[in-house]
């Protein structure tokens, strides 16, 4: 350990106990305290190993002023071991409002490698790695929650989402409403003994789940969309608007009159003498 007051992330199993590494344990015993999300649960997982580091209490409710309170506390040299319920602190979790405060602070902060759950299920579903998008949980604000799913219309990349097993169907809808039907692998009990991977669709996830009730915490890796998919659901939104407001939307963006003609043509599949015309007659 450190003499200087310092931060650990240290990422815990999300299932399997097994998963956890030397490295984290040593440093969950020799910090002198553990900020945990949920003392409860970690008191099964410091009892398991034989730990008796003092445990505080840092959550999404008090992360703010918790995390002032911790920074002073490094100030004076103290060592700060940081878990989360399950897998890596600061992904989709308070975790990120310490780290932020400690680096403004000139505190020292790192990583202890292990488990995440978003990781796991990527390697795991047999979809594209290259590329992915993470949006964790989505938001429970209709309207951000809604906006989220707009952008993800036209997301290119691999998506991976979090959900709750009872609010898996309503999820589940609400992506086939806004996307389409896609391939998708629902990855559940991540690590633990009725793990499961399940290549699908939207549509038949859907239909599962009609008659069986969800069980144990999902992610769902969802498939891109495709370059030709891209295309017709653009060219919906080109269709929506007038060529007066298409021709606007470029200009806008800082580009001449004529060009803008130019690119709204092409965009709509017609001459830029069309174009010129539909706006004299507007």
């Amino acid at each position: 350990m450190e003499r200087n007051g310092k931060l650990y992330l240290c990422a815990t199993p999300i299932g399997n106990l097994e998963d956890i590494s030397f490295r984290v344990l040593k440093t969950l015993k020799e910090a002198d305290v553990i900020a945990a999300e949920d003392t409860r649960h970690t008191i099964k997982l410091l009892n398991h190993f034989e730990i008796r580091t003092p445990m505080t209490s840092y959550h999404e409710f008090n992360k703010i002023d918790k995390a002032r309170y911790l920074v002073e506390q490094m100030r004076e040299g103290i060592q700060v071991a940081l878990v989360t319920d399950a897998g890596t602190p600061g992904i989709s979790d308070p975790g990120e409002e310490l780290v932020r405060q400690c680096y403004e602070a000139g505190i020292e902060v790192t990583s202890l490698p292990g488990p995440a759950a978003c990781i796991t299920a990527l390697t795991l579903s047999g979809m594209s790695t290259r590329r992915f998008c993470f949006e964790a949980f989505l938001p429970s604000d209709k309207k951000e929650r809604q906006r989220i799913l707009e952008e993800l219309r036209q997301e290119t990349r691999t998506i991976l989402l979090y959900e709750a097993p009872h609010r898996l169907v309503k999820t589940l809808t609400e992506l086939l409403e806004s996307l389409g039907n896609r391939r998708m692998t629902l990855c559940r009990e991540l690590t633990k003994r009725y793990e499961e991977a399940w290549q699908t669709t939207l549509e038949e996830a859907l239909s599962r789940y009609g008659d069986e009730e969800p069980k144990g915490e999902c992610v769902i890796v969802l498939e891109g969309i495709g370059w030709r998919e891209r295309q017709e659901a653009q060219r919906d939104v080109w269709e929506e608007m007038t060529v007066e407001e298409h021709v606007n939307f470029y200009e806008s963006q800082g580009m001449e009159r004529k060009e803008a003609m130019r690119m709204t043509a092409k965009d709509r599949g017609i001459s830029r003498r069309d174009v010129y015309q539909l706006l004299m007659k507007k």
